[in-house]
């Protein structure tokens, strides 16, 4: 292979693309990020339109792959959070350049917004304080 400047391998994004490229997946990374720790329903009260199975099926394709920690608690009744792993963290950090991108894009259909991402209906749990940003 010549060495060139302009030249990208994107070699290394065959194990990994289909998975990120996912509807969902970028989002549920995101909000994970944003939130350090949280709860499947949280979750899902956050991500407009997708379904309780879908949701489990990309976690559980997150969790394969080591973007995501799965941790349950015995309890009654059962709670189950997630977290980044340091991977999945530094998948956050690297879509962040794109989520910047495409929030300042003039065509960008902003409707779509539903202020779902700065939490407006989203009430606090347990005196956890929510953020106002999916990035911050």
């Amino acid at each position: 292979m010549e060495n060139n400047s302009n030249h990208i391998c994107l070699c290394p994004l065959e194990g990994i693309i289909n998975i990120i490229a996912k509807k969902w997946a970028i989002l549920i990374i995101s909000i994970i990020g944003h939130h350090g720790k949280i709860r499947f329903n949280d979750i899902m009260q956050r991500l407009d339109g997708i379904s309780p199975k879908t949701l489990a099926d990309v976690l559980k394709n997150l969790q394969k792959e080591n973007l995501i920690h799965r941790e349950s608690f015995s309890e009654i009744p059962p709670r189950v959070e997630y977290s980044l792993t340091d991977d999945g963290k530094q998948l956050c950090e690297a879509v962040r350049p794109l989520i910047q991108w495409a929030e300042k894009r003039d065509s960008v259909d902003k409707h779509r917004c539903k202020g779902s991402c700065h939490d407006e209906n989203v009430a606090p749990k347990r005196g956890t304080q929510q953020k106002n940003e999916l990035i911050t």
